[in-house]
C-alpha cells in the first residue's frame, strides 16, 4: 500500500483506515458500515499482496461531515 502522507491526517478527526480481510465481500461490507457514520472516500478495489492471504482496502474518513445519503 502506498504510505499515509501528512494532508490524509493534517488535522483533528481526519483517519486513514486500512482493512484487512478475508475477502472483497467483507472488505467492502465494513467500508460500507463505516461510509454510514461518517464522510467516506470510498476504495473501488482491494489489493492482494502476493503470498499472503486475505485483502486489504485503504479509505479516508473525515469525522466532522456528515456521509452522503
Amino acid at each position: 500500500m502506498k504510505t499515509i502522507n501528512d494532508a490524509h491526517v493534517a488535522r483533528p478527526g481526519l483517519a486513514v483506515v486500512d482493512i484487512a480481510a478475508a475477502d472483497d465481500a467483507t472488505a467492502f461490507t465494513l467500508q460500507h458500515l463505516l461510509a454510514a457514520h461518517c464522510a467516506i472516500a470510498l476504495a473501488d478495489r482491494t489489493t492482494r499482496e502476493p503470498g499472503e492471504p486475505g485483502v486489504r482496502l485503504r479509505c479516508y474518513l473525515d469525522l466532522h461531515q456528515q456521509p452522503d445519503t
